[in-house]
């Protein structure tokens, strides 16, 4: 038997105009006041600004200076300069954060890890602790893999502060990751530190 179809005429009106939908009929008031809604919201993400513009290159002079100031950090850090240096990092990361969104986000990540290490070795070199541990953190949140240096400074920075318990955590976790990555990294500093936590869990 075959299956038979109904055709519903529904009283609908579009607005030339605005192209919004309107009916007669008081049962479709709610479903059309939603799909207007719907189709206004489609037409307002049209819209220019709220369209990205199209992939570009690296803006090459930004990254000249990212690296001069980076370098210029290195060298007041050398002559223990350890404030001059940190604030020659913050510079820097400025400059990197404030890069176009339509840029290589891998290599805003890169630099960032970069500078916020850097940053965190001149806090440990100054006895900052926090300010060392929160750099560190963020420098391993941009690149978690290949960042040995990282996951160093702020383990030894919870250490220094006595919190054994997460400065344990912090470099068993730093270990798996590094351990893990496609290449092997030099461990022997974090080994080293994951030794000397757990021989003062075990005095306590």
């Amino acid at each position: 038997m075959e299956s038979t179809s109904t055709y519903t005429h529904l009283p609908l009106t579009l607005d030339p105009a605005t192209k919004a939908l309107t009916s007669t009929d008081p049962s479709l008031e709610a479903s059309l006041t939603d799909l207007n809604k719907l189709h206004r919201l489609f037409i307002s993400l049209d819209t220019s600004p709220q369209v990205p513009p199209p992939p570009m290159p690296v803006n090459p002079k930004r990254s000249v200076q990212i690296t001069k100031l980076r370098e210029s950090g290195n060298a007041s850090y050398k002559k223990g300069a350890y404030p001059e240096a940190s604030q020659l990092y913050t510079l820097a990361i400025r400059m990197a954060s404030d890069r176009p969104a339509w840029e290589a986000s891998g290599l805003v990540r890169e630099e960032l890890s970069a500078l916020y290490g850097n940053r965190a070795q001149a806090a440990m070199a100054q006895q900052l602790w926090p300010e060392a541990s929160v750099d560190a953190e963020v420098s391993v949140e941009m690149k978690r893999v290949g960042n040995v240096k990282g996951w160093f400074r702020r383990g030894v920075s919870l250490k220094e502060m006595g919190r054994w318990e997460e400065a344990g955590e912090w470099v068993r976790q730093g270990l798996e990751f590094e351990k893990a990555g496609p290449e092997k990294a030099n461990l022997a500093e974090l080994e080293g530190l994951a030794k000397e936590i757990e021989g003062r869990k075990g005095k306590s």
